[in-house]
């Protein structure tokens, strides 16, 4: 019988090596699998490249990774905010790296390791920073820079639902980089509120087949808005 269900949290981040590139799903806050990253920061693997929208908020999540000196290198879109101090002290201190990927980039080069693109062309990005040591080309009069895609040993993607074969929903905008991320990944490692039966799903409602997914976790349901009223202490989405 097919199950991809683990037992505990811990089993589901169990092998992660050291110096692993692992993406990491989540827009700020909404869709971070934070059971997932704690997990982690417990397991103690070290010298990670982590792959995320942004550089962490506040002391949670992965923010604490980076806290914890688990993370040699961010590839992000979105460094620095309000409440980033954790990478911000880091990076000022030269204990990690960043490397600055624009947003339709980041999502993009994602996308291509998922979907066997060997390359792509884009706009975004020439002129700039960004397009130094980089192959450009002009197409219909127009400069565009040439990116590769951006895989990883490991994912961890926060979602609704998952079955035991890990066909998996999302809510709302927790979806965010969470499928895209969830194809690129050698291995992905999901956290959900409910494993339910076989057949519960509606199969038009699936986002993510299990055929990208290899372990799936219950943490039980988290802080979300749900039907217009807020559960738990933060809006989350």
């Amino acid at each position: 019988m097919i199950s991809k269900v683990s037992p505990g949290i811990q089993d589901a981040v169990a092998g992660i090596e050291d110096g692993s590139t692992v993406m990491i799903g989540g827009f700020g806050r909404a869709g971070q699998p934070v059971e997932l990253i704690d997990a982690l920061i417990e397991q103690g693997a070290t010298g990670l490249t982590v792959v995320n929208n942004n550089a962490g908020n506040g002391d949670t999540g992965i923010a604490a990774l980076i806290g914890a000196g688990r993370v040699r290198k961010v590839v992000c879109s979105f460094p620095r905010q309000v409440d980033s101090h954790v990478f911000d002290a880091k990076y000022r201190a030269g204990e990690i790296e960043l490397e600055l990927v624009p947003q339709g980039n980041l999502a993009e080069r994602i996308r291509a390791a998922g979907s066997g693109i060997g390359a792509f062309y884009t706009p975004t990005g020439v002129g700039t920073l960004v397009a130094e040591g980089k192959e450009t080309r002009t197409i219909d009069g127009r400069e565009y820079l040439l990116e590769y895609p951006l895989r990883a040993d490991y994912a961890l993607v926060s979602a609704f639902k998952a079955d035991r074969w890990g066909n998996l929903i999302y809510r709302k905008t927790a979806r965010n980089f969470g499928p895209l991320m969830a194809a690129a990944a050698a291995t992905t490692i999901v956290q959900v509120d409910e494993v339910v039966e076989l057949g519960a799903l509606d199969p038009e409602a699936v986002v993510t087949p299990g055929i990208f997914v290899n372990r799936v976790v219950a943490v039980g349901e988290r802080p979300w808005l749900h039907d217009g009223e807020f559960v738990g202490t933060e809006k989350v989405a």
